[in-house]
């Protein structure tokens, strides 16, 4: 399986590529501000066919580039429901419009295939079976994405698209509109604390890490596996 990334043009997101190898059909997670260029140079590398975007949560800073991606290739956009009205207006997920962040330069529209992810569903794309795993607390509708990674660069059992939920030594802002710290400890406990210890996470912001190396450093985990009924 093959499994790529690499920092968008701002705010740093992990733009990710993951296809079953080289020739194949692929899926890109969270096509950020500026990755047009860099995402079609490791499409052409490794001859890759995009089959579908798939967005951890709907902040724009992870969807600037969806509706050209879609729409250059014909492929459905992936969000969970309670996201979706950020693809029209990303950045009513940062309390202000559109207009007022980016002075009327830009015109966002859905792209024109969307599909909603439901928790807990196992998709089949591009020859991958993905497990959704709603995750709420940075956004209402974050979401984690999880893969078999047996035959992965890690040779990991599984592997743990995290968006901002949970990255190497911290996790996701909560402060923002449809963010709640409460609800974000409840995803971390309930979602996260159960993946086992030689789960890869590949996180929307900075390096891979381990569900097992964030068990013991990471100090929200921590937390929660000293008081493990916070989060209620």
């Amino acid at each position: 399986m093959l499994v790529t990334g690499f920092p968008a043009e701002a705010f740093d997101t992990n733009c990710y590529v993951v296809a079953a190898g080289p020739g194949e059909q692929c899926l890109i997670i969270d096509p950020g501000v500026g990755v047009l260029d860099q995402l079609d140079e490791v499409l052409e590398q490794h001859r890759l066919f995009p089959a579908a975007v798939l967005l951890t949560h709907g902040h724009f800073d992870h969807t600037f580039s969806v509706a050209p991606v879609c729409g250059a290739r014909g492929i459905t956009a992936y969000v969970h429901p309670a996201d979706r009205e950020m693809l029209a207006d990303p950045a009513m997920g940062l309390g202000v419009g559109v207009n007022e962040l980016f002075g009327g330069r830009f015109t966002y529209t859905e792209p024109d295939d969307v599909a909603e992810l439901t928790d807990g569903a196992t998709m089949t794309l591009a020859g991958l079976e993905i497990t959704v795993d709603h995750a709420p607390g940075h956004t209402g509708g974050s979401v984690l994405f999880r893969l078999p990674g047996a035959q992965s660069e890690w040779d990991a059992d599984q592997i743990c698209l995290s968006g901002d939920v949970l990255f190497a030594g911290s996790i996701g802002r909560t402060d923002l509109p449809g963010g709640s710290t409460e609800t974000m400890l409840t995803s971390l406990r309930d979602k996260i604390l159960p993946l086992a210890d030689d789960t890869v996470v590949l996180p929307g912001h900075g390096p891979a890490t381990t569900i097992g190396r964030e068990r013991a450093s990471n100090p929200y985990l921590r937390e929660l596996v000293a008081a493990p009924g916070r989060g209620l």
